[in-house]
């Protein structure tokens, strides 16, 4: 069985191993991300804007209900304001 001593020793060999395995593989995905980049003209803007990943542009919400009386409309998520709570939702569709 190894000793205390021993097993550190290997651990710090191993944290040393696993240090060099995760720069040598990021600077793989580095390059094969710059490639693309250029291969298809992308800029920071494709890549990390909202519009460019699966969900939508501003992240607003179109109106779903709108108030007659007062033209107030509501999207239907979050608290449901006075107008509408408690009512038949139907009568207010837009």
């Amino acid at each position: 069985m190894s000793s205390y001593k021993e097993l550190l020793a290997q651990r710090e060999q191993l944290d040393k191993q696993i240090k060099e395995a995760v720069q040598r593989e990021k600077a793989d995905g580095i390059a094969k991300a710059k490639l693309i980049i250029e291969q298809y003209d992308l800029s920071a803007t494709d890549l990390f804007s909202r519009k460019a990943g699966l969900k939508g542009g501003s992240g607003k919400v179109a109106p779903k209900y709108r108030n007659p009386s007062t033209g107030e409309t509501w999207t239907g998520r979050g608290k449901a304001p006075k107008w509408i709570d408690g009512r038949d939702r139907n009568q207010y569709l837009i």
